[in-house]
């Protein structure tokens, strides 16, 4: 098994109280498998519907955001590989 991979970098190096922080970060798994699905359904007559697809991702990523003064960090975006999160300094 891998090991998940993570880098973070803040929008800002020094806030002043009540500034928006934005953290984004980029993360990965080498072992994360993604598994597609195909559905075809037939009738007794042979007549065949077009291929639907479904995908999934197994051993699936979860991304936890903690500071030392206890701050909320609130998910803004993620698409699965790069994450966005806010908080006010």
């Amino acid at each position: 098994m891998a090991t998940p991979t993570a880098i973070a970098a803040l929008n800002a190096s020094v806030y002043t109280p009540g500034d928006q922080m934005l953290l984004t970060v980029t993360y990965a798994d080498a072992d994360t498998k993604p598994l597609t699905v195909t559905i075809v359904v037939t009738d007794a007559q042979g007549n065949s519907s077009a291929p639907v697809r479904v995908s999934a991702i197994i051993d699936p990523l979860a991304l936890t955001v903690t500071d030392d003064s206890g701050r909320t960090w609130t998910r803004v975006s993620d698409n699965g590989a790069v994450a966005v999160y806010r908080a006010v300094a």
